[in-house]
């Protein structure tokens, strides 16, 4: 068991890295106006990404703050992208 909550623990990590890099990417591709690839990052992380995060935060019993700050920050944006279209 201590192995699976390990391989998890670093699955966490590995998943908030990669949804701050979709994150950063989508900011970018509002600024630059490049409306279908920041859809494309924003549903990255809407549909896969932070569904993933939360059950492996369930899993390990961890109520971690940065799970709702991902989520405003991605409704901050794709209201940023909203306007933009």
């Amino acid at each position: 068991m201590a192995k699976r909550i390990k391989r998890i623990e670093k699955g966490v990590e590995s998943i908030k890295k990669e949804i701050e890099d979709h994150l950063s990417n989508l900011e970018e591709d509002i600024k630059m106006n490049k409306i279908e690839q920041g859809r494309y990052h924003a549903k990255e992380i809407d549909k896969s990404l932070l569904n993933s995060l939360e059950i492996k935060l369930k899993f390990l019993g961890i109520d971690d703050p940065d799970l709702d700050y991902y989520k405003e920050k991605l409704r901050k944006l794709l209201n940023e992208l909203a306007r933009g279209d």
